[in-house]
């Protein structure tokens, strides 16, 4: 598994225009739209899959919560990778690293069309969340850290 927190200036461009591309450009939203303060939190996890080539094919993050909770967000995949279990690698690196950090807890707000991967993955919908520009339906979904 190739997935580390970006390093070098290219990188972190690559990063965040994977988050563009995938999380907001389908939707017009303007760029700058893929960043948020959290972004800058010493205690946000960053992750960065690369292929074997060096390009960004798999981008997450994982901010610290409320009361030992870490939250999944940015979750994307170049489609290209998609269903290659590239997801399932950002998200076992991010929950690792929760670990690390003492998170009895992960959630994430997931896209409607995105429930089934993180069900399988052992994530639990707790609740409907958000609707996203308005047309794409989020649930609150939970995962319990086990040691």
């Amino acid at each position: 598994m190739n997935i580390r927190s970006p390093q070098t200036p290219a990188e972190w461009t690559a990063y965040y225009q994977l988050r563009y591309e995938v999380l907001r450009q389908p939707w017009q939203q303007p760029a700058g739209s893929e960043r948020v303060p959290e972004d800058e939190d010493p205690a946000t996890v960053h992750a960065l899959r690369l292929a074997p080539d060096g390009t960004a094919i798999g981008v997450a993050m994982l901010q610290s919560a409320e009361q030992l909770r870490g939250q999944v967000r940015f979750m994307a995949v170049a489609p290209a990778w998609q269903g290659h279990g590239i997801g399932r690698e950002l998200l076992e690196h991010l929950e690792e690293a929760g670990r690390r950090l003492g998170y009895l807890e992960i959630r994430l707000h997931a896209r409607e069309a995105a429930v089934p991967f993180y069900k399988r993955l052992g994530y639990a919908v707790e609740a409907p969340s958000h609707t996203l520009f308005g047309s794409i339906p989020h649930f609150l979904m939970v995962k319990t850290l086990e040691d």
